[in-house]
């Protein structure tokens, strides 16, 4: 049985639906993620299993349990939220004990499971610190270790890095990542950070306009998108506008809006005479002066328009011939660009592998 259940779901804020019908199922220890844009409905629906929203149809279980009328503090769920929520006028200590205290734990049992939560964070020696002696990440391990003194089933985070630097960020998503596994409580986490979300958890609902468009696990989510939407809202993707002539023995061929003929093999629903799009991750795609003949069935002569340089890769914008623009990603394996960097107006060659890409049907 799933720890926590959301059935059929659905919050109305007078003639504007924040989230309409959703279901999910979260298993015990699992790092859960919502992800989506502002206004998707994944904070209103972190405040509904929280309990401090109430949904206006259907069910949030926790363990079987229905929650209806349950208070959040009558649900063994705690929340961390962006802005820490961290008493000012108390000290590291004084913070993580004060749920033991509001939970009237004995005073002989506060102090060792005061210590084991600091022990859980790597805040030993921080205890007698007020909140505005800490940095943000320190911050962030308190108002974690808050949350995991009283052992809840189910920890709430929403946009709980939003507000650190890149570095601190990523050095804060593996001490997460090591947490979870080290305690198993299940996290059900929201942002709208595609990276962070790849990064971080076991399974994604990516959502929109109040639904759930796909839920699955990072890694089938990134190389085959549902629809458009998830496509292009995760990571860099060029979604090809195309017609479907044929579709033989799993290879089809599609016709590319302004671009011609391509080969695509795994084209799942791609029925001939249907339109739809072919999804294409820019690292899936090469780029050289003169592509090696064997190298790729999909082939087009452009130019480079531009591109931007982020340390580790580039990301090119090359203009093919019938005006089309396509990105296209090197990794940059030389001191300073890429071993291949090419300037704009330089003529190149793109081309990709007939199973690069992922057919969208409409």
């Amino acid at each position: 049985m799933a720890l926590l259940e959301i059935r059929n779901v659905t919050r109305r804020f007078g003639d504007f639906t924040a989230v309409d019908d959703v279901s999910l199922s979260i298993g015990a220890a699992e790092f859960f993620t919502l992800l989506g844009p502002s206004g998707c409905g994944k904070t209103t629906l972190l405040r509904m299993i929280a309990g401090f929203d109430q949904p206006d149809g259907g069910q949030i279980l926790l363990d079987g349990r229905d929650m209806a009328g349950v208070p959040p503090e009558g649900r063994n769920i705690h929340t961390v939220f962006q802005s820490y929520a961290l008493f000012p006028h108390m000290t590291v200590e004084q913070n993580i004990a004060f749920p033991l205290q509001m939970a009237k734990c004995p005073d002989d049992q506060i102090k060792p499971r005061v210590r084991e939560a600091l022990e859980d964070v790597s805040l030993q020696g921080k205890e007698k610190r007020y909140p505005n002696e800490l940095s943000g990440g320190q911050k962030q391990r308190v108002a974690l270790a808050r949350a995991l003194v009283n052992r809840p089933k189910l920890l709430l985070l929403d946009e709980p890095l939003a507000a650190l630097d890149a570095k601190l960020k990523e050095r804060m998503q593996l001490e997460l990542i090591s947490l979870q596994k080290e305690i198993g409580v299940t996290f059900v986490y929201v942002t709208h950070d595609q990276e962070e979300a790849l990064a971080l958890s076991h399974r994604i609902a990516v959502m929109n306009l109040g639904r759930v468009e796909q839920l699955d696990q990072p890694a089938q989510i990134y190389s085959f998108p549902k629809n458009r939407f998830v496509a292009d809202f995760i990571g860099e993707c060029n979604i090809l506008e195309c017609g479907v002539a044929t579709n033989v023995d799993g290879v089809a061929t599609l016709e590319l809006d302004g671009l011609g003929s391509v080969q695509a093999t795994g084209a799942n629903g791609a029925t001939p005479g249907s339109r739809g799009a072919l999804a294409l991750r820019p690292e899936k795609i090469a780029i050289a002066r003169d592509l090696p003949p064997t190298d790729c069935v999909n082939r087009f002569n452009g130019k480079v328009h531009d591109y931007l340089y982020t340390g580790d890769v580039t990301l090119y914008i090359v203009e093919v011939q019938s005006g089309h623009r396509l990105e296209v990603m090197l990794p940059n394996n030389a001191v300073g660009r890429s071993s291949k960097f090419f300037e704009p107006g330089d003529a190149v060659q793109v081309g990709w592998r007939d199973d690069a890409g992922h057919y969208l049907a409409d």
